[in-house]
């Protein structure tokens, strides 16, 4: 089973029909849809692969809406519930980028999770994000570690190169070496500033495996700090919303490699999982609710 830790929040993405004039309207469609890194990951891993969710809302409408949602794609769904649910706006312009607006709430604040919710797992992902702050940064730490413990492999997703800077680059890195993953997930930019990009004494110091997303371009695996493959990416048309690529290929990637799939069918596996996300607002694999 793969067991996924980390957010679950209400996304709110507005897709501009316009270059966004500041200061005045700006035509747009808005879409509600589940959101959160992490609960992203385990909605498109649950189809192929035997998944739990392991996470924080809050005491609210809004928290069961949204494990309710998460449940429907076949994911086990762990999660505390005390606080005020989360909630991210996404800026979408009309080439697909995305600007975000996080407001973590009750996800950030995860912590004395039962250990038993780890029971079963043959792997534990993670996204940095968790890492943003205490108590979660150590929950982090300390669950990927009685995963270890247990026999599972573990990966990290670097998330976002906004949560770097703000972490800092030297302190990021100590954060995901004291984690120890198995595998690393990063596009370009993420590498470049973490120092990863190539490989080296520096991305074997981090991860067994790190796995460099460069967009269109080839995705390249890192093994012991050496390139291992370069595997291409296939032409996808009509994309319109960037957000949540990186969960979906992550997805594909693990449930791929949990059937037994090598690194670069991992690798196809993940980019075909991110394509079918590419069109729709959020991570969703289907249109989202408007």
């Amino acid at each position: 089973m793969l067991g996924v830790v980390g957010d679950l929040v209400e996304d709110i993405v507005v897709w501009a029909g316009e270059r966004v004039r500041t200061g005045t309207d700006t035509a747009a469609t808005v879409h509600r849809a589940r959101g959160g890194s992490a609960a992203n990951v385990a909605a498109l891993a649950a189809p192929r692969v035997p998944t739990r969710f392991i996470g924080r809302v809050g005491a609210d409408a809004a928290g069961d809406a949204l494990v309710a949602e998460l449940a429907g794609h076949g994911v086990e769904v762990r999660v505390q519930r005390a606080g005020r649910t989360g909630t991210v706006v996404l800026l979408v312009d009309a080439e697909g980028e995305r600007t975000m607006f996080p407001d973590r709430g009750a996800s950030a604040l995860l912590a004395d999770v039962d250990d038993a919710w780890l029971e079963g797992l043959a792997w534990l992902h993670a996204p940095a994000y968790g890492f943003e702050r205490e108590p979660m940064r150590s929950e982090l730490t300390r669950l990927a570690a009685r995963a270890r413990a247990a026999g599972a492999r573990t990966s990290f997703d670097a998330s976002s190169t906004g949560l770097l800077t703000a972490l800092g680059v030297e302190a990021a890195l100590g954060l995901l070496r004291t984690a120890g993953p198995d595998v690393l997930f990063a596009n370009e930019d993420e590498a470049a500033l973490l120092g990863l990009t190539g490989g080296g004494e520096r991305a074997a110091s981090v991860a067994s495996v790190v796995v460099i997303k460069h967009g269109p371009l080839p995705t390249d695996v890192i093994v012991g700090g050496e390139l291992a493959a370069r595997v291409d990416v296939e032409p996808v048309p009509g994309i319109r919303d960037l957000t949540g690529a990186g969960d979906a290929f992550a997805a594909g990637y693990l449930a791929a490699t949990l059937q037994g799939a090598d690194a670069a069918a991992a690798c196809r596996s993940g980019h075909a999982s991110a394509a079918s996300v590419l069109s729709n607002p959020g991570a969703h694999a289907g249109p989202a609710s408007t």
